[in-house]
């Protein structure tokens, strides 16, 4: 079963701390992507680029389609860079 995002109060995505905020066309739909410091980065989370633990401390990017339903914050998702720019 696929991990769900936890959602803070109201049923929003809870919210992202980390650099700017871009946008890419990808696999034909449009990526809100934000960049997360290894400062910021306070959790453990599983790349879906490598499957492989993107752990505390390493700077990473989150990506999220935003042409889903939800804004597709339940598409959430935390990979290495190197997953991500490949």
């Amino acid at each position: 079963m696929a991990r769900r995002n936890r959602r803070a109060a109201g049923g929003e995505p809870r919210p992202l701390f980390g650099g700017a905020l871009s946008y890419v066309e990808r696999a034909g739909r449009r990526w809100a992507v934000r960049s997360i410091s290894g400062s910021a980065a306070a959790k453990t989370y599983r790349c879906p680029g490598c499957n492989q633990e993107i752990r505390p401390g390493v700077s990473h990017v989150v990506a999220w389609p935003v042409d889903g339903p939800d804004g597709g914050g339940d598409e959430r998702r935390h990979w290495h860079t190197g997953c991500w720019q490949r």
